[in-house]
């Protein structure tokens, strides 16, 4: 997003990143940036929670006109909870894996079944 926001800024008209990714959009370098320590994929704040999210999306608009250099500033809105004692545990919602094929539905699986019938697809 860095270079988007740059090029886009070369046209005249100011932008502002908001990031929960401070090393990635440091990185990046955009000419502005709003920090929110979030979870990753919750950057606007709290999934259904309208107000810190039009208060967040006001801090990002706010940044564009009053960061006078180029940098990150850290929001002060805060996630209720622990969210990071949750997110630092082992996660894996993968399914189990089978010998057999398994389809989403019975669509897929009659779908499969003609056109490579019934055994495996890679003919082993």
């Amino acid at each position: 997003m860095g270079l988007i926001a740059r090029a886009i800024e070369a046209s005249g008209v100011a932008t502002t990143s908001l990031t929960s990714a401070w090393s990635i959009t440091a990185s990046a370098n955009p000419p502005r940036a709003v920090f929110n320590d979030f979870p990753l994929g919750h950057t606007a704040g709290v999934p259904g929670d309208r107000e810190m999210q039009l208060a967040i999306a006001r801090s990002a608009l706010e940044a564009a006109w009053t960061m006078p250099e180029p940098g990150i500033t850290v929001l002060d809105h805060q996630w209720p909870g622990e969210w990071r004692d949750d997110a630092r545990g082992p996660v894996d919602h993968r399914t189990e894996r089978l010998e057999t094929p398994q389809y989403q539905n019975e669509d897929d699986r009659a779908a499969a079944i003609a056109a490579h019938g019934e055994g495996p697809a890679c003919g082993c």
